[in-house]
């Protein structure tokens, strides 16, 4: 009985500081995301006004924790191509991933590939390893309809604080080389930000691989 009470114990702890570490919030002062990205109201209404960035309606459902981001983009994207699974819960369903309300750690490109393929029977790629060219030409591709990305980047190399990220992509203005991020974190919210600053926060370790795209169609 009293090993019993003591695993119990031991568990409860683990979920308490995993709840903590789900929880926290993030590490970027607003005036660290004034200065790092773009969010004039001009620059951004002409990015919403691109054809995938119009599918997601100018609402998005915000990250229910800090764990979250990976499940809140898959929601928010499958809403977007009218898939049936909306919500954060429902992506999750059935995939083993991120129980009692948080993820641990997050999930990386590959888990939230494993996630988004559970509930579709879309095509799901994961981009990694892009070159320079490669990035931009799939940024390109992010103005076509058919098609539907998630960024994975490093908000320290964006924001100069902060942890791995992920967020859908509403498009990109190719005229002004600004990516637009539909960041599902409410802190931030959508913003734009340049091709190359983009690369260098996605061209960055995830413990031994590198972050990327994913791509839907």
């Amino acid at each position: 009985m009293r090993r019993g009470l003591l695993v119990g114990a031991v568990i409860g702890l683990a979920a308490i500081l995993s709840g903590a570490y789900a929880l926290r919030p993030a590490e970027v002062s607003p005036a660290a995301i004034r200065a790092s990205v773009d969010q004039s109201p001009e620059l951004l209404n002409r990015a919403r006004s691109l054809p995938v960035a119009l599918s997601y309606e100018r609402s998005l459902t915000w990250q229910a924790n800090g764990s979250f981001c990976g499940p809140a983009s898959v929601a928010n994207l499958f809403r977007s191509i009218g898939e049936g699974e909306t919500s954060e819960a429902e992506v999750l369903a059935g995939t083993g991933w991120c129980r009692l309300g948080f993820c641990w750690m997050g999930l990386t490109l590959d888990e939230l590939a494993e996630v988004a393929r559970a509930h579709t029977d879309r095509r799901v790629t994961v981009l990694r390893d892009l070159t320079p060219d490669e990035f931009r030409r799939h940024l390109r591709a992010s103005n076509d309809p058919r098609k539907r990305y998630i960024v994975n980047f490093s908000r320290e190399a964006i924001f100069g604080a902060g942890v791995g990220h992920h967020s859908p992509l509403g498009g990109y203005l190719e005229a002004e080389d600004l990516v637009f991020v539909l960041d599902v974190n409410e802190r931030f919210r959508p913003w734009l930000v340049p091709r190359e600053k983009l690369y260098s926060a996605v061209d960055t370790l995830d413990g031994e691989h590198k972050r990327g795209l994913l791509l839907i169609e």
